[in-house]
């Protein structure tokens, strides 16, 4: 199986940012996803001079699922 990762980080970051509804006011506080060639990007919009995280769709999906299925919640203070 070949790696898509290299192909991931040298796909241009040239299309929009998408931050959740749910982040802060100002929008300068939350995590930012963007549809790159083959995956996503993942940014910290506070720090937006780190080069983003790069994931694969199935990557990506697997995580979403995960959190959905609640997978992650103890990491939170409740």
């Amino acid at each position: 199986m070949r790696d898509l990762k290299p192909d991931l980080y040298a796909a241009p970051l040239s299309g929009e940012w998408q931050k959740s509804s749910l982040s802060s006011g100002d929008g300068d506080a939350c995590v930012r996803l963007m549809k790159i060639d083959g995956g996503v990007a993942l940014g910290d919009s506070k720090r937006p001079e780190l080069a983003p995280l790069r994931y694969t769709q199935v990557e990506l999906a697997a995580f979403l699922q995960a959190a959905k299925d609640g997978e992650f919640d103890h990491l939170l203070d409740r």
